[in-house]
């Protein structure tokens, strides 16, 4: 139960919502209530079989291009440490502004709510599962983050009214700083496993 908790709430987190939400917000202004809960739906349908295919993918890659999952742990960490950094900087550099009517996939699935520093920390937790109940406890911590999201996207016009845009700002911001600190352990770890001697 408790590695299902911290992966659910790893897993939320590193997935951006409030980012994601005020983007989703931008990109569907104008739209009704009905076609923006059709964006949301089909948006967070992307998002989960992404994400599905990257946490198990891990170790096939790793293993592919030679990559020890130390030297993973620390490339994934440092981009998601720039991730948390702008995000609390209030820069959304990097996020491709929609174009066309389809956006549901590029750019707000891929690269705005699974961006580059998500994908690399979704290749690290999952490879780090290595028995079948903690690979079931994160298939279920998985889509219930994603089902998080969904909700976050789905109420996106609701929370808008509640909070307003300065305080949804204030949740990336916060959302910035965990991922900043989640970050900070990947990269240490990383680091500990290359200082380690194996017999």
């Amino acid at each position: 139960m408790s590695l299902f908790f911290s992966l659910w709430l790893k897993l939320f987190f590193v997935l951006t919502p409030f980012f994601g939400l005020t983007m989703f917000l931008t990109m569907t202004e104008g739209f009704d209530e009905p076609r923006r809960r059709d964006v949301a739906r089909s948006t967070s349908l992307a998002v989960f079989f992404l994400c599905l295919i990257l946490f198990f993918a891990g170790n096939q890659i790793f293993s592919i291009f030679g990559i020890t999952l130390d030297s993973f742990r620390i490339g994934a960490g440092i981009l998601l440490l720039l991730s948390g950094i702008a995000l609390v900087q209030g820069n959304s550099a990097g996020a491709a502004s929609g174009s066309g009517d389809d956006f549901t996939v590029v750019p707000l699935a891929i690269p705005i709510i699974v961006g580059p520093a998500t994908m690399g920390t979704l290749l690290v937790l999952g490879a780090e599962l290595d028995d079948l109940g903690s690979k079931f406890a994160g298939i279920f911590a998985l889509t219930l983050a994603v089902a998080s999201i969904a909700v976050v996207l789905y109420m996106g016009s609701a929370i808008q009214k509640r909070l307003g845009v300065r305080g949804i700002s204030i949740l990336s911001k916060l959302t910035g700083l965990i991922l900043s600190a989640l970050a900070a352990q990947m990269i240490m770890t990383g680091i500990q496993g290359f200082l380690i001697v194996k017999p």
